[in-house]
């Protein structure tokens, strides 16, 4: 049994085609998508624990780009400055080198510090809904809150100011729009030109820090040196511009879009469990594990490419050396296997619930992560003491952006009795 990823009745709700596959292939070949598709959790980490054999050089993190396509999308890249391949894309040594650089912006101490600037955030945004409940009696949730709360968490951490804030908002969409979906070509070309402006944004301002650094990520990755990539070399150097650009874009998707989808579907999840709700209220310190369960059941990091590096075989099936594999977070996150038979619905008080992978695992595990549990945490703990409770409207159609690789709820509208 295989089916393709990126079919749209798959996009829209792709949890039976899963389920029946991790039952029948759990690796198998789909000729639609040119790829391997794996959903059982003993294969996905199979994967992920033979990194020089399942190569994180997959180039584009969105489909194999059509050979018609290559010269107009060449054409508008190349007014920009090269997609470096660095983290997502790199195996070790590179990645390693390059993961070592970027990590300790995201230490546990280095996101402390970073929290009262989001629970400042998570305030301002709730009290902004007293307009739209004044009127309506409803909060677009995506928009009003989830969205906002990472996309202004990360732009605080690159300095970006209140007025370029939807300019920001506007890279982060189209950037992801190309990842994981059946996109047009006029809709690539939009990514492509959205990757340039972001460029020359914030080539400008990391020019700037060379006269006037400050105490924040861009003058750090500024002034970060890395090894060459030729081992009899000993010298440090500088990034390049274009490795610089390619972390901040990466860092930019990363920490924007995961988020905002897991504090949507966490909503919508709690929704539909009231008593949790006023459970969480009685006992905050639950808050943490209620977040792993909706990383688990939301995944939304939902698949990530791989590529063969060498012919092998995966679950007794065989993999020749250059065929792309897509490993399915989401799915593995649902297998019964490691989950029980209920890993279909939200139980916070599961077991094994710290096994998913939401956030991957192994060298390449989320750098991220750290922002993104805190940013959740902070929104959980605020919305529980302003909002006495809510309902979920009777317009909420559970739709969600076309893509199997990012699961971004495009709509949730709540009612809130605010406490």
């Amino acid at each position: 049994m295989s089916f393709n990823p990126f079919d749209a009745e798959v996009m829209a709700c792709p949890y039976p085609h899963m389920a029946q596959a991790r039952r029948e292939a759990p690796v198998a070949w789909s000729a639609e998508a040119g790829a391997f598709v794996v959903t059982s959790h003993h294969h996905v980490m199979e994967v992920l624990r033979r990194p020089l054999v399942f190569s994180s050089r997959f180039g584009r993190a969105g489909r194999p780009v059509p050979a018609g396509w290559r010269e107009q999308l060449d054409a508008v890249i190349a007014e920009g400055y090269p997609r470096s391949e660095v983290l997502l894309t790199t195996d070790p040594p590179a990645h390693t080198r390059y993961r070592r650089l970027v990590a300790r912006s995201f230490t546990p101490a280095a996101v402390a510090r970073f929290e009262p600037a989001v629970r400042a955030i998570v305030t301002e945004l709730i009290d902004g809904w007293a307009e739209s409940l004044a009127s309506t009696g409803r909060v677009e949730f995506m928009a009003q809150f989830a969205n906002p709360v990472p996309v202004r968490a990360v732009a605080n951490a690159l300095n970006v100011p209140d007025r370029d804030m939807k300019k920001f908002k506007e890279w982060s969409d189209l950037t992801a729009s190309a990842i994981g979906t059946d996109i047009s070509l006029d809709g690539l070309l939009r990514s492509e030109r959205a990757i340039n402006e972001f460029q020359r944004y914030f080539e400008a301002e990391l020019d700037r820090r060379r006269t006037e650094p400050q105490d924040d990520l861009l003058t750090h990755i500024l002034t970060a040196t890395i090894e060459e990539d030729d081992p009899e070399v000993t010298d440090r150097r500088p990034l390049d511009m274009a490795e610089m650009l390619r972390i901040l874009q990466m860092i930019l998707v990363a920490g924007n879009e995961t988020t905002a989808a897991l504090l949507g579907d966490l909503m919508r999840l709690l929704g539909e469990q009231p008593d949790e709700w006023a459970r969480l209220q009685r006992e905050p310190e639950r808050i943490p594990v209620v977040i792993e369960e909706a990383l688990r059941h939301a995944s939304p990091n939902g698949a990530i490419w791989r590529v063969a590096a060498t012919d092998t075989e995966l679950g007794g099936v065989a993999i020749p050396a250059g065929s792309r594999v897509i490993i399915t977070y989401m799915s593995a996150n649902r297998d019964e296997a490691v989950f029980g038979p209920d890993a279909e619905e939200f139980r916070p008080d599961r077991e094994h619930v710290n096994e998913h992978i939401a956030f991957g695992f192994g060298n390449h595990y989320c750098l991220g992560a750290p922002l993104s549990r805190m940013e959740t945490r902070v929104a959980l703990e605020e919305l529980t003491r302003r909002v006495q409770s809510f309902r979920l409207s009777d317009d909420n159609d559970g739709a969600y952006a076309p893509s199997y690789f990012l699961r971004v709820p495009t709509r949730v509208t709540i009612e809130p009795v605010m406490a």
